[in-house]
């Protein structure tokens, strides 16, 4: 049975936060970013259907719950709760959730394998991914910044497909319209990203960021905002991170809910116990 997220219309308190390490100042800024290499989504929505469900189903307004929940628990320090931080629990305030993701995508092509016309404005994805922007529009203390998806109006054969073609163990007729996928890539996010560091850490605006991702992108901009002084934590929501990765952050937690036994085995891309 996969983790359940937080009840939907559970008490959420953007503009409070717990003191975390004592040489902390006042203000902290956390940012759930997407990788900018998965044109199927935004990092945080791939690992979150992993651990929950597919959110898809689920529901925008949960997800967001989720992530929300999930940013302010960077908040606490590890192990220590609202009551024991006592009165220093008010002293702290949390900047702002910054969320990177693109537009779906609203074009219309033929299948290569079953010649019909998908018109992408009207999949289910899409359909969630504009439900999520609006639901995040409308959240305290949450910015959105969109790049865009760059339509190369090409099919591609997935990984496994491609080595099974190459195997000779499949041919080019026996491929199934699973076995290919619409290549699109998403644009301006990492810009994005390394613009709001930079400026937070140039005007002093915060004294430490979360970013919540997968991959090293992120490494160029994180030595910007680590050489002025800000302490940069990485959640990869509990996938194992190269050990090189380690280096150029400040330190590495996840607060989403941890995998169960059965979903680790099965996570492509590998788990942090």
């Amino acid at each position: 049975m996969r983790n359940q997220p937080p009840a939907r219309g559970q008490s959420i308190h953007p503009g409070n936060a717990e003191p975390g390490a004592p040489v902390l100042r006042r203000v902290r800024s956390i940012y759930p970013a997407g990788s900018s290499r998965r044109p199927d989504g935004a990092f945080f929505i791939k690992r979150y259907r992993f651990l929950i469900c597919d959110s898809a189903r689920q529901g925008a307004e949960q997800v967001v719950d989720s992530l929300i929940t999930w940013a302010l628990l960077h908040l606490e320090a590890p192990g220590r709760g609202r009551k024991k931080a006592g009165a220093a629990w008010q002293q702290r305030e949390l900047y702002r959730i910054f969320f990177y993701d693109c537009p779906p995508l609203l074009n219309r092509r033929q299948h290569p394998i079953t010649r019909q016309v998908i018109d992408f404005s009207q999949t289910r994805e899409a359909e969630f991914r504009k439900l999520l922007h609006r639901r995040l529009k409308r959240r305290r203390k949450v910015a959105l910044r969109l790049g865009r998806l760059a339509d190369r109006a090409a099919w591609s054969i997935k990984p496994g497909p491609t080595e099974r073609l190459l195997a000779q163990t499949l041919t080019a007729a026996d491929l199934a319209a699973s076995d290919v996928a619409y290549d699109v890539t998403q644009q301006g996010v990492d810009m994005r990203i390394g613009l709001d560091i930079a400026s937070l850490a140039f005007k002093r605006q915060v004294d430490q960021i979360v970013l919540i991702a997968g991959d090293a992108d992120f490494v160029p901009a994180a030595k910007l905002a680590r050489r002025e002084g800000i302490d940069f934590v990485l959640d990869p929501m509990w996938k194992a991170i190269p050990e090189d990765l380690h280096e150029h952050i400040d330190g590495l937690r996840s607060t989403c809910p941890h995998p169960t036994s059965a979903a680790r085995a099965s996570d492509p891309e590998r788990t942090n116990p």
